[in-house]
């Protein structure tokens, strides 16, 4: 099956998270770009102001076509995010048409999959042969890994709505490669701190072995030991693993007060296998990569009072009804899952405001105008409406956008220098609240 025929494929079920209280953590990145985010005094932003409204695009009307394509799980261990990240990339390509704005944005969906059934590996080199601008994914940074050196030969733009393995900051990539998702650097500390201040002095750890599992454990070791707590087990797997009967005896022979669980759809497995071995299933800790709503899918109670960390502030009811109407409308089921959705829509946002102020869809004009657009560079006027923004770029100006997903803010290696990561709880329907 193509891309382009996989656009109206039917919804992946997926555990969607309903977050119903409001709760984050707003945090500055303090990656190698984090210095130049900083703010500068009045006089010297003034000076980077001029310089950089001198470089952008002239004035005048612009006629663009951006042609994007996605690479996002449709399939694999991260399918259930699939259907949210692709409706926020449904949703900005309706919304930027609809502005009628001097660009027109064509959207191809694709596969991810993952390492294991490795979907990208057909989906990447059919959307450059057919001449995107624009790729959008993966998920996964495990995945991301295996097809950016391809994708940047390509001299196409890379813009990722949720990778966040700390070593996409150093990557090699030409300047083609974005996310508006945080690295876990950030997600590490939160939930490091988070699980210390709960009081759990003792902690184990079970995680997958790749980029993005062995990065964010890392982080949460560092911060929780920072914090005097102490890591007694920490046990790894690797993807395509069925049981981990090893890594929970591992775990429980060292009696940990809590558990922190850093994986994908394997979860499902490793949850009531903890139960059944006794452990208190009440004390998980969880992550991005498995925050979910289980609802009935396990026992009643069975996850009530465990917490976990999601990037992302809490999305309106107006931006979730658009995303759902535009999701439905393409044939699929309604949406249970919002986790992304909001960074897969700033990602294609980003990709057409740059557009806009380069008067190019190549992928190097568009790299030269992401860390501007976003507010990175040149002192914009902030905008978060897509119309307007255009608007201000065909008349000369200098945009610093802020969508749903945050102000995001590049800094000159692609990462988002400002997160919100929110706090989540369980109650004994084994959903999630947000907490305040």
């Amino acid at each position: 099956m193509s891309p382009t025929s996989l656009r109206s494929r039917a919804s992946v079920t997926a555990r969607g998270v309903a977050a119903v209280a409001a709760a984050s953590l707003v945090l500055a990145a303090c990656g190698n770009g984090g210095d130049d985010a900083a703010p500068a005094d009045d006089d010297t932003a003034s000076e980077e102001t001029q310089e950089d409204s001198d470089a952008t695009g002239a004035a005048g009307e612009r006629d663009l076509t951006l042609e994007v394509g996605t690479v996002l799980p449709q399939t694999g261990a991260l399918a259930f995010l699939g259907p949210p990240e692709e409706a926020g990339v449904l949703l900005a390509e309706k919304h930027i048409n609809e502005a009628d704005a001097g660009i027109t944005v064509n959207v191809t969906l694709g596969d991810s999959g993952d390492p294991d059934n490795r979907a990208y590996a057909t989906t990447v080199p059919q959307l450059l042969n057919a001449g995107v601008n624009v790729i959008v994914g993966a998920a996964s940074s495990g995945v991301s890994k295996l097809f950016i050196d391809e994708v940047v030969a390509a001299d196409t733009l890379m813009v990722s709505p949720a990778n966040t393995a700390p070593e996409f900051t150093d990557w090699d990539d030409n300047d083609l490669y974005w996310r508006t998702a945080p690295s876990d650097l950030l997600q590490g500390e939160v939930l490091g701190n988070l699980i210390a201040s709960d009081g759990v002095v003792n902690l184990g750890i079970i995680y997958l072995n790749d980029a993005y599992g062995t990065g964010l454990e890392a982080q949460l070791t560092e911060t929780f030991e920072a914090a005097n707590g102490t890591i007694v087990a920490s046990e790894s797997y690797n993807a395509g693993d069925t049981t981990f009967d090893a890594q929970i005896s591992s775990v429980m022979a060292q009696n940990p007060d809590a558990i922190a669980l850093i994986t994908f759809e394997e979860a499902t497995t490793i949850i009531p296998a903890l139960d059944a071995a006794g452990f208190d299933t009440g004390s998980l800790y969880f992550v991005d990569g498995n925050l979910s709503n289980y609802g009935d899918e396990f026992d009643a109670g069975l996850l009530e009072g465990s917490k976990g960390t999601q990037p992302g502030p809490d999305l309106g009811d107006e931006f979730r009804s658009e995303l759902n109407d535009v999701w439905t409308a393409a044939g699929n089921d309604e949406l249970e899952d919002w986790n992304y959705a909001a960074e897969s829509y700033d990602a294609v946002m980003l990709s057409a405001l740059a557009a806009l102020a380069a008067d190019s869809v190549e992928g190097p004009d568009l790299a030269a105008k992401m860390q501007e657009v976003s507010g990175g560079t040149g002192g914009g006027e902030k905008v978060s409406d897509f119309a307007e923004a255009a608007q201000i770029i065909v008349d000369g100006g200098v945009v610093d956008y802020d969508g749903p997903s945050g102000p995001i803010t590049f800094d000159e290696n692609g990462d988002p220098t400002e997160a919100t990561i929110g706090v989540f709880e369980y109650d004994g329907n084994n959903e999630l609240v947000r907490q305040n």
